[in-house]
């Protein structure tokens, strides 16, 4: 009898500690949603959460876990990318801006730890595919317009070119403002996507493609 009540006791303590958890990433993911990382806090958290800072900290051992923690959840559920409207470029970019914004530098250091931690490699992978599926539908208008290895070549152009590695070049290593960053984004992003005046609809990417050899 006394087996039985031990480990109903250890079921009810467990089910607690993953509803505590539950409500911590909750929190965490509602805070991030409304304002800069800067001004996240623990504190904030923990009162939303109804908690403690202690609790967290043991939890998931410092703030920025917790935010990490909090992105894997919004990735795995969708929420990417803050709303732009489809094929708006100066919206795209300012959306990807307003993440690495935030959290680049977050998102950098964990990169960096890759190869030191190879534990980290799925759920930087699982980023990785985040972001080309948010290029992928940010930029369907203009991947739309062309087919095969054209929107093959155009859409790895754009997922490069809006890649937290860029930002970082740009903002931090270039300490460039955010705007001439984005100006620069760009203008890269139209060099690639301008039409050819004197072939109607067919892109850059779409004509380098063509006259590439075939395999």
């Amino acid at each position: 009898m006394k087996k039985r009540k031990r480990a109903y006791s250890m079921t009810t303590r467990a089910a607690k500690a993953q509803a505590t958890r539950q409500r911590i990433r909750g929190a965490a993911m509602e805070l991030y949603a409304g304002r800069p990382a800067e001004e996240f806090t623990l504190e904030e958290v923990a009162r939303r959460a109804d908690t403690t800072v202690q609790t967290i900290l043991r939890i998931f051992g410092s703030k920025d876990e917790l935010i990490y923690a909090a992105l894997e959840e919004m990735a795995a559920g969708g929420a990417y990318l803050p709303p732009a409207p489809a094929g708006d470029v100066e919206a795209a970019v300012a959306a990807f801006f307003d993440i690495y914004e935030n959290v680049g530098d977050l998102v950098m250091q964990r990169l960096d730890e890759e190869r030191r931690r190879p534990a980290l490699k799925a759920t930087l992978d699982q980023g990785r595919d985040n972001h080309r599926d948010g290029v992928k539908a940010i930029f369907a208008p203009q991947l739309e317009r062309l087919h095969g290895a054209a929107r093959t070549q155009l859409l790895t152009a754009l997922v490069v070119i809006t890649d937290v590695y860029v930002w970082k070049i740009l903002r931090r290593d270039m300490a460039l403002p955010r705007a001439a960053a984005e100006a620069i984004v760009r203008n890269m992003i139209a060099g690639i996507i301008v039409e050819e005046n004197t072939h109607g609809t067919d892109t850059v990417a779409e004509l380098v493609g063509r006259r590439e050899p075939a395999a």
